[in-house]
């Protein structure tokens, strides 16, 4: 991977993935056609190029963009999608004196736009599994930068061992956002985080765990990877 270049899109299958809740005990089967998920998060490099800001607590070309908030990772998508001709996938507002909390409820997303997006919470956990069916898809320490083997701190992406459709850090370094509201009964607005960081316990780092935050703050182990729907050409 060239950290200041394309990071590539691995075109993931279609399938079935079963989403639980360990509040509620609750489990929901969710049926997913195919798509195209970034094979690392978005680096530093990558996401200074598209917005000309590095928001980062951690500094380095390679390493996951953090610090970031949902909308922020919503409004790269669409910088992104810009940039490469394509058609973003939100609508967001843009007046500059609406604050962040406005604007982040007011996004909609445009399911036939072939733009650049937040994967669903289960296309995430059917990439991150790729086929298989326990916690984790290999040994954690061979996949996953996790606080037992990462010194406490951010790695570059790519230095783990890939899952077998070839996606990088889908556990461990950073927890990443995904387009879903956690549970809107409860904590409202708040999104869903997926994957475990850097910080956090192997326990954390697992194919089932989620974690929420508000859609306007930052954290410094949260980022986020970048989807793309596989939008049927026109003939």
């Amino acid at each position: 991977m060239d950290v200041n270049g394309e990071h590539p899109m691995i075109a993931v299958p279609p399938g079935q993935v079963t989403l639980s809740d360990r509040r509620t005990r609750r489990s929901w089967p969710v049926e997913l056609a195919p798509y195209r998920l970034g094979a690392f998060p978005v680096t530093q490099a990558r996401y200074e190029r598209v917005t000309g800001r590095r928001p980062s607590a951690a500094r380095g070309d390679g390493l996951p963009v953090e610090s970031v908030s949902w909308l922020d990772a919503v409004r790269f998508c669409d910088a992104l999608s810009v940039s490469e001709g394509l058609t973003p996938a939100y609508r967001v507002r843009t007046d500059p004196a609406e604050p962040d909390e406005t604007a982040a409820a007011g996004i909609e997303w445009d399911a036939s736009a072939d733009g650049y997006r937040l994967p669903t919470e289960a296309e995430w956990e059917h990439a991150c599994r790729a086929g298989t069916e326990g916690a984790r898809y290999g040994r954690l320490d061979e996949i996953a930068w996790h606080r037992g083997n990462s010194d406490e701190r951010l790695r570059d992406v790519g230095g783990k061992r890939p899952n077998a459709w070839g996606l990088h850090d889908m556990l461990g370094n950073v927890w990443e956002w995904c387009w879903d509201v956690y549970d809107a009964e409860v904590y409202g607005s708040y999104r869903v985080l997926r994957g475990g960081g850097w910080f956090d316990e192997p326990w954390s780092c697992r194919a089932s765990v989620r974690r929420r935050s508000h859609p306007t703050l930052r954290i410094d182990d949260v980022g986020f990877r970048v989807a793309r729907s596989m939008v049927p050409t026109a003939r």
